[in-house]
């Protein structure tokens, strides 16, 4: 008989995911625990095992097609009577490059929540022109972000144009690209700059190296920046807050996870250093360095994706002068760490060198004041000069 599995629920607010690569062809054999096919979702991509043995009859999707949690994903002919299955373990797996996504409509009514209806009307979106591709058709943030985008124009080529190269625009690249365009459209920014003389955290840290070292350590400058976050973040509750539309309230969260973003050659990614707050400058540098390189090596589990109240996003030494960093949505604030460069400054009417950083913190206006957003700033500033007493 056959056994109709659905994709499961992955967790974290997931309602769909995008069919990579499927593991076992139709017509073939299929072992319990066994890998049948790559989804990846908004948080990571998983394999996804069989939960029993049988033949594979149809798949619930082609890849490069979107499949709703809990809509049918794979067809197995088991030989016996339909029957429950265990529960499935999803398991991380390396980005692959793939297909454009395909949506599909299944009704022409339209469906959208309260707040999906307001957030059209202030993006001035007509809802009966837009493709739902939510579960039963239902309309997504992601579906109004998509309508407000123009339709990319292709002119002919000039007569005297050189040769060009064009690259597929999908898989995790168009998922950042649809997150940041969503932050960009949901979130009114306002990016707050200031510099900061870090020259005693230099020495600081140059103090700390050998013995950093000695126990396996690299020790950058993220540890000291995410411990002056987290003592700020707990002053200042307005910056670790998430806005909840469809309730109407701002949830200010009570714990400190913070994201580092991180880039790799599947694109951006952010893993999570969860309880900042609790944990040592050793610690946090050990736990940068462990999931920085997972990211690199594409093999993040989804729960080093999960829970971040706060970003940190830095290029080290491409740092640059400043910039203005996009909101992780459904974050509100985000801090741009910058290079750290000599520079000419003026300390009691002298002009001395000294060791200086510039920080950048994007914020959401709905939910952050340009005083708070400031204050918050120059207290994490405070500690990072004065590192002794301030860390």
């Amino acid at each position: 008989m056959p056994y109709r599995f659905r994709l499961p629920d992955i967790g974290e607010g997931i309602v769909e995911g995008e069919v990579v690569r499927w593991l076992v062809p139709v017509g073939d054999e299929v072992e319990e625990d066994q890998p049948m096919v790559e989804v990846m979702t908004d948080k990571a991509t998983v394999e996804i095992p069989s939960p029993v043995k049988g033949r594979v009859v149809e798949h619930g999707g082609n890849e490069g097609d979107t499949v709703q949690v809990g809509s049918v994903l794979v067809v197995i002919d088991t030989g016996k009577d339909e029957a429950e299955a265990k529960p499935v373990r999803t398991a991380p797996h390396t980005p692959a490059h793939r297909p454009p996504i395909r949506r599909r409509r299944t009704t022409v009514r339209v469906l959208a929540t309260p707040a999906i209806r307001r957030l059209a009307k202030q993006m001035k979106i007509d809802l009966e022109k837009v493709k739902g591709t939510g579960p039963g058709g239902r309309i997504t943030k992601n579906d109004l972000n998509r309508a407000q985008t123009p339709a990319p124009v292709s002119p002919a080529a000039p007569a005297a144009a050189g040769p060009t190269e064009r690259i597929p625009y999908r898989g995790i690249r168009r998922r950042i690209g649809d997150h940041m365009l969503q932050a960009s459209n949901q979130a009114p920014h306002f990016t707050y700059v200031e510099e900061v003389d870090v020259t005693e955290l230099v020495r600081m840290r140059q103090r700390a190296q050998g013995s950093a070292e000695y126990q396996g350590v690299r020790l950058t400058y993220l540890p000291y920046i995410l411990k002056a976050l987290a003592h700020e973040l707990k002053r200042h509750p307005d910056l670790n807050a998430r806005l909840d539309l469809d309730a109407g309230e701002i949830e200010l969260r009570k714990y400190y996870n913070i994201g580092v973003a991180t880039q790799t050659e599947e694109g951006l990614m952010v893993p999570v250093i969860k309880n900042v707050d609790q944990k040592s400058l050793l610690e946090l540098a050990r736990e940068i360095s462990q999931v920085s390189r997972l990211a690199r090596e594409g093999n993040l589990k989804l729960e080093h994706l999960q829970g971040s109240t706060f970003t940190v996003t830095s290029l080290g030494a491409l740092g640059g002068i400043v910039a203005t960093p996009i909101v992780n949505y459904p974050e509100v604030a985000i801090l741009g760490v910058h290079k750290i460069a000599p520079r000419p400054v003026v300390r009691s009417g002298r002009i001395v060198i000294r060791e200086i950083m510039h920080l950048s913190l994007s914020q959401d206006h709905r939910v952050v004041d340009g005083a708070v957003g400031a204050r918050f700033l120059q207290d994490v500033i405070a500690r990072l000069e004065s590192p002794e007493t301030g860390l």
